[in-house]
């Protein structure tokens, strides 16, 4: 008589493995990322539709002026467009953006992809700038002083860090703006108050965008640096007696940088919108003034192509930051999607 042989079962699938294949943690990453800016672009399309029907006023009024006929204002009306329902209207929009068409301005009659395409390097320029001083001021600006007042000392100087840095940051970017013309351009005749003639003409719109971002990302990598300097392996690293340089920039920075990169991806975003509005105080030659032209005018194709485009940017740079983050903390990539 011969004992049963009971089949051993079979080992369940490792993690990283799934039908005996090793998954990739970035295909499932990216899937859920480009599932995301599809949505985003899919919303962004309605969104900046519907939009533009809210502005109060009619645009065919506008263009044929206050003293026109009702039979001319129906004739502006036609060759707008702005007859035809609101099904059909938005079906020429998205046929025309499927050709790569943001369509034709209502006042200058000019493409509004080359009304984008001339002013947008402009409005690139000031947010990227004004990005790298925000990185470049706030990171060793919010780790020295978590430095400075680890353990509870130099209290003086973390409420007026904490009093400082709320301030500024809660400070509309063109009020900063008109404060730095009054002080550094009509009282101290240090920069010039408005213009894109010369580099110098750069510093005072840079500074008005990366202020108040400064400001809060500063305050944030304060506080996450005083979570890790009181971590185990910094007290250990301490005790070591490393030099500073690589006691905080080799085993504190790196422990800042997914949060820091996080926020900074958002707050690019943000001075994007920013940047519209303090190119108008400065009178900088790009999208600011074109979209409170388009605004006044009701100029909708223009502003329906600006906000589209920037929102696009938005969510290319957020999908940037994304694998930034996946390089550095892998950990990220198993993370359940929150955008």
């Amino acid at each position: 008589m011969t004992a049963a042989v009971q089949e051993a079962p079979a080992p369940a699938p490792s993690p990283g493995r799934a039908g005996g294949r090793v998954r990739n943690p970035w295909t499932g990453f990216l899937a859920r990322r480009l599932a995301g800016l599809a949505g985003v672009l899919v919303t962004l399309v309605v969104v900046t539709f519907l939009m533009v029907q809210l502005i109060p006023g009619d645009p065919a009024r506008a263009l044929a002026g206050t003293d026109a006929t009702g039979a001319q204002v129906a004739r502006f009306r036609h060759e707008l467009g702005l007859d035809r329902s609101l099904p059909a209207r938005f079906g020429s929009y998205v046929s025309g953006l499927l050709h790569g068409d943001l369509g034709t301005s209502f006042q200058t009659r000019e493409p509004v992809a080359d009304v984008i395409s001339g002013r947008l390097p402009f409005t690139a320029e000031l947010a990227f700038l004004a990005i790298l001083l925000v990185l470049a001021v706030a990171v060793p600006l919010g780790m020295g002083v978590a430095v400075a007042t680890r353990g509870g000392r130099r209290r003086r100087l973390d409420a007026a860090f904490t009093f400082l840095t709320g301030l500024v940051g809660a400070t509309p970017e063109y009020v900063l703006g008109t404060l730095l013309v009054l002080v550094f351009a009509i009282s101290l005749h240090l920069l010039p108050a408005a213009g894109a003639s010369s580099l110098s003409a750069l510093v005072l719109p840079v500074v008005a965008v990366a202020l108040p971002s400064t400001c809060v990302l500063a305050r944030i990598v304060r506080r996450e640096a005083a979570v890790v300097l009181n971590q185990d392996y910094m007290r250990t690293a301490r005790g070591r007696r490393l030099p500073p340089l690589a006691l905080y920039a080799r085993h504190a920075l790196p422990n800042l940088l997914t949060s820091t990169l996080t926020m900074g991806g958002l707050m690019l975003t943000a001075m994007l919108g920013g940047t519209i509005i303090v190119e108008s105080v400065f009178a900088w030659p790009g999208l600011g003034g074109r979209v409170v032209q388009a605004i006044i005018n009701r100029d909708y194709p223009v502003i329906q192509g600006t906000v589209l485009v920037l929102g696009i940017l938005a969510a290319l740079l957020n999908l940037l930051i994304d694998v930034l983050l996946g390089l550095l903390d892998p950990r990220t990539l198993t993370a359940r999607s929150t955008s």
